[in-house]
């Protein structure tokens, strides 16, 4: 993340007050949720790939910085419904917002940053950009459901998996460095490859979490570990260990799985057997595999050190820890 903070770390101090003007209103629970979300952490990820595929199509004007709050605004309000649906107590290490005020509240102000985000698109003026970024929200809506669907489907494929994160997870990402690129006016193979790098990107991402919950303590994670194998989610380097498994060993898993509350011995089981088949090891390689394809598509950019930064920034995925 370095190469990319030394760019963009001024524009990204300005996208922080730039989200927090946008959240006024008359209402002071909208600010009061909203800042904490917002000040619990997180590594920007997605307005610094708006802010960075700006830089790169040589964009120069004022219109990065708000939409990359407007980016943030969409993130904030899918986080907000995530813990909703997930049932999640933790959030980047703190009590989530529907721990501290409830579903119903969690929720309705979810609402308010996806309908705010909307006037806030409109404001930048670009058609473009209102429909790529208003598409990627219909898209992550769909994926929430195809997710809520594949809950505790013992059966469930990779190819499916991965099209439930392309929706949930990378679409945003990809959303948003196409928004820089149209920001830029650069070709529409140039914007198509930076979309395409945002959706690698995002599902590596994605991947790498997948992980975390299996390996990572509860302070390094910032949530609760195993909460997914609770939630009956199949990811990745479970799938991966379904494959390969003894049908004693699946039944094992599949009992686990259907269980409302997960035991720690049941969790460490799974766990067990998911290092065992290589499941970890598998997913960091396929994730590493999307890293790659990153990299491909910004060859069809001068190399600078804003290329750099976003090769490193990809990178830095497959390394993190939380």
């Amino acid at each position: 993340m370095q190469a990319a903070l030394s760019i963009i770390g001024e524009d990204l101090k300005l996208v922080e007050q730039q989200f927090r003007k946008d959240l006024e209103s008359d209402v002071p629970l909208i600010r009061k949720v909203g800042e904490y979300v917002l000040s619990s952490g997180g590594k920007r990820i997605r307005p610094a790939l708006l802010l960075l595929a700006a830089r790169l199509c040589t964009y120069t004007a004022d219109k990065a910085v708000p939409l990359a709050s407007v980016v943030e605004f969409i993130h904030t309000a899918t986080l907000l419904h995530d813990d909703v649906v997930d049932s999640a107590s933790l959030r980047r290490g703190i009590a989530s917002a529907n721990a501290l005020w409830g579903n119903e509240a969690s929720v309705l102000v979810g609402d308010f940053l996806f309908s705010k985000s909307f006037s806030l698109m409109v404001g930048v003026g670009s058609l473009d950009v209102l429909r790529v970024l208003s598409d990627a929200t219909t898209v992550i809506a769909e994926g929430e459901v195809m997710q809520l669907l594949c809950t505790g489907e013992i059966d469930l494929t990779e190819e499916r998996y991965i099209g439930v994160v392309r929706s949930k997870t990378a679409i945003l990402m990809s959303a948003a460095c196409e928004a820089g690129a149209i920001l830029g006016a650069v070709s529409s193979e140039q914007q198509q490859a930076l979309a395409d790098f945002g959706m690698e990107l995002g599902i590596a991402f994605q991947l790498m979490d997948d992980i975390l919950d299996y390996t990572a303590t509860e302070e390094e994670f910032g949530k609760s570990i195993g909460h997914d194998l609770e939630e009956g989610k199949i990811t990745m380097p479970l799938i991966h260990t379904l494959r390969h498994c003894s049908a004693d060993e699946r039944a094992i898993i599949e009992a686990v799985v259907e269980k409302d509350e997960m035991s720690l011995d049941e969790f460490r089981a799974v766990s067990g057997l998911v290092k065992q088949y290589g499941g970890i090891e598998y997913t960091i390689e396929a994730a590493r595999g999307y890293i790659s394809r990153c990299r491909t598509h910004l060859g069809l950019f001068t190399d600078s050190p804003v290329r750099q930064a976003m090769i490193e920034l990809a990178e830095y995925v497959v390394t993190r820890s939380k």
